[in-house]
């Protein structure tokens, strides 16, 4: 079960990025041409909300299917600088990213302007996607 859950985790991990650069691109470039809000916009959003959720859950249920606490205590894991990314900063830092984008797609749909609904979806989404492109294990994600 945790290899399936690995390899889940790690192939839908491309489609959270992909949609997470689309959204923002898409975002930044409407904010800056001055372009009205659509509901491709909003469905854009909404989509990136949903597979980065998505993502979000399976990467809990890994993270607890993991054996790293029956192999080492959290003092050793801490003192590893490999095991600390898997296992606290790269689980935080994605939890962030996705409340980034939960706040970014709440605040938005609250704004009556497209100027500000874009600028919104913009700012937050670009927030998360730079978390996400730090804390993405780059070694072991392109040796897949």
């Amino acid at each position: 079960m945790y290899s399936t859950v690995k390899m889940l985790h790690s192939y839908w991990a491309y489609l959270v990025l992909f949609m997470i650069v689309v959204a923002t691109f898409n975002a930044l470039y409407k904010t800056i041409a001055k372009k009205e809000y659509e509901a491709r916009d909003f469905r854009l959003s909404l989509f990136t909300l949903i597979v980065s959720h998505i993502h979000l859950l399976i990467g809990i249920v890994l993270w607890f299917a993991s054996d790293y606490f029956s192999e080492m205590s959290m003092g050793e894991i801490m003192k590893n600088a490999t095991m600390r990314s898997n296992v606290v900063e790269h689980p935080l830092t994605m939890i962030i990213a996705v409340a980034l984008i939960t706040i970014g797609y709440s605040k938005h749909k609250k704004k009556l302007t497209s100027d500000k609904k874009l600028k919104t979806i913009a700012i937050f989404y670009t927030l998360a996607l730079i978390l996400v492109l730090a804390k993405i294990p780059w070694k072991t994600w392109l040796n897949l």
